[in-house]
């Protein structure tokens, strides 16, 4: 690995260049434009042979990345082409490590990793479709680049609130990103988004700028652990930067729904206080629940909003240490407010968040 690293790209770009000479077929399972999602693959390769003796920690990450899978296509025959062009790749460059017994390793790494992620894809081919087709039935801007998009799934689509899913438009075909439920699982069956369009951002500019009632999107399998236990009486300290309002909301609802009054404390933070977008929608829920705090946090903003950015803000109030965390918004403001809440005295099994990797791309 500490071969490999410097030359990271090289790698990749011999992997992708095998894999498609040897395997044209397999072309197709990827997007047309291959540069936001060139590494990912590779990535997660390396990412899941870093844990080949953590046999719990492979097996989660695997599992969740095996089941993904299965809405690009892939088949079980397509592995040992995927591995091939691994090791081939490796071959190449690292001769300074490389060897019969660092092949052997490899090697029996990936065969392991492959069926795991083939395992998975198969049990949950008795449980689920790959992909489900969903009409957007509303498209409401809430800023100019943020829109709240609501979609009716073909089928019954199960899900927790706090979970996230892929969405996959029809303008740019095998390109999907992470979006979470705006919503707790609702009587109707409809599911909602909260999409901010960002520069270069194919799937987000088109979901926010080109997506219209009656336009039909793919959605892969929900997926997430930042979900509420309720058999816990914990209360809940949610930050919420963003976008990542969305899922905070959701799990507000989730709680209202069980109908225990647990402690719930949202803070909902943005650069400026035009960033705060739904905080009339949240404001109207604390007003319905007397359980629920809701404080919203600038970076800079005027008198009468917390000022400073959601760490300051968190440090204000407290104590927490009898809370369970959950945050969702950009990486930066994830990093920042794990680093805080630990610093106060939250253990970290009691903090939840979605994976780094994921907020920031599509899925391997």
């Amino acid at each position: 690995m500490a071969e490999i690293e410097p030359i990271a790209d090289q790698v990749t770009s011999y992997f992708y260049a095998l894999l498609f000479l040897r395997h044209p077929a397999l072309r197709d399972l990827f997007p047309a434009a291959m540069d936001t999602q060139r590494d990912r693959l590779f990535k997660a390769l390396l990412t899941a042979a870093t844990h080949a003796d953590d046999p719990a920690t492979l097996t989660r990450y695997l599992t969740h990345l095996g089941r993904g899978h299965r809405k690009y296509g892939t088949l079980p025959e397509h592995y040992p082409a995927v591995g091939e062009a691994l090791i081939g790749a490796l071959t190449r460059y690292a001769p300074e490590t490389w060897g019969p017994r660092t092949e052997a390793a490899w090697v029996s790494a990936y065969t392991t990793i492959s069926q795991i992620m083939i395992d998975a894809a198969t049990d949950d081919e008795l449980r689920a479709p790959a992909w489900w087709q969903a009409e957007v039935v509303a498209h409401v801007m809430r800023t100019k680049d943020v829109a709240v998009v609501t979609v009716r799934p073909d089928g019954p689509y199960p899900f927790l609130a706090g979970q996230y899913t892929s969405v996959e438009t029809p303008w740019w075909p095998r390109v999907w990103r992470h979006y979470s439920f705006a919503s707790a699982p609702r009587s109707d069956g409809l599911l909602s988004f909260h999409v901010k369009a960002v520069p270069a951002g194919w799937v987000s500019n088109a979901l926010v700028h080109r997506a219209r009632t009656g336009d039909v999107i793919r959605l892969g399998p929900p997926a997430g652990s930042m979900t509420v236990d309720h058999t816990s009486d914990n209360g809940l300290l949610c930050l919420g930067g963003g976008t990542g309002i969305a899922p905070i909301k959701a799990l507000v609802e989730d709680v209202a729904q069980h109908g225990r009054r647990r402690s719930v404390d949202v803070f909902y933070g943005a650069r400026r206080d035009h960033g705060l977008y739904d905080i009339d929608t949240m404001l109207r829920l604390q007003q319905s629940h007397p359980w629920l705090s809701v404080r919203p946090v600038v970076d800079d903003g005027p008198v009468g909003l917390l000022s400073g950015g959601i760490p300051q803000a968190v440090r204000e109030f407290g104590p927490w240490h009898s809370h369970d965390a959950y945050l969702s918004g950009p990486p930066g403001m994830i990093r920042s407010g794990v680093d805080t809440l630990v610093g106060i005295g939250i253990p970290t099994h009691r903090i939840r968040h979605d994976a780094i990797e994921e907020l920031v791309g599509a899925t391997t």
